[in-house]
């Protein structure tokens, strides 16, 4: 997955395309669903532009490996269905974002575990190829005991409300002329 950056991020696509290529006849077959983005449509037969959310749910929830680039958002959607991602940041020296902001983002989370950085063409082939053999290599582990984030923001944020509403004073009525 590219996301939805209008910057294109070719790299990336290539690279899938000549794993890819490199694999043809290998028994299992691998089954690639590529989200391209801006970037020009890959030679490869599950390709599409966008997806939509809960399309995209269901790929994730689907997919044995997960290799994206370095949007946070991305990057938390992953996780959020048990993936360790494969995480290509975007690189402005080669036009793919405005600024190294997903290098220094994904570098940082590649550093603390959190994610299987690359940066390398090699790199991500390593990665690919550890994950078709051993697809728990990026599976994160559920946590039954853990709360639902979502459940947890909205009890949050239900909790702020409350307090707002009731410490809140009614300002006397004000002329808005003067």
């Amino acid at each position: 997955m590219v996301g939805t950056d209008v910057h294109r991020f070719d790299r990336l696509v290539e690279w899938l395309e000549r794993w890819h290529a490199g694999r043809a006849g290998d028994v299992p077959e691998v089954h690639l669903l590529v989200q391209y983005g801006s970037s020009r449509t890959p030679r490869l037969p599950d390709a599409v532009p966008f997806l939509a959310h809960e399309e995209l749910q269901r790929a994730m929830t689907e997919a044995d490996v997960v290799v994206c680039h370095g949007g946070p958002a991305t990057i938390t959607e992953a996780r959020r269905h048990q993936h360790l991602p494969i995480v290509v940041p975007r690189d402005p020296a080669h036009h793919e974002h405005v600024d190294n902001h997903q290098q220094l983002f994904a570098r940082r989370l590649g550093a603390a575990g959190m994610v299987r950085l690359v940066e390398s063409e090699a790199d991500l082939v390593e990665a690919l190829d550890r994950g078709v053999a051993d697809p728990q290599a990026y599976a994160l582990a559920a946590d039954p005991d853990r709360p639902d984030p979502r459940v947890a923001a909205a009890t949050a944020v239900g909790r702020i409300v409350e307090d707002l509403v009731r410490g809140r004073r009614v300002p006397a009525q004000r002329r808005w002329w003067r």
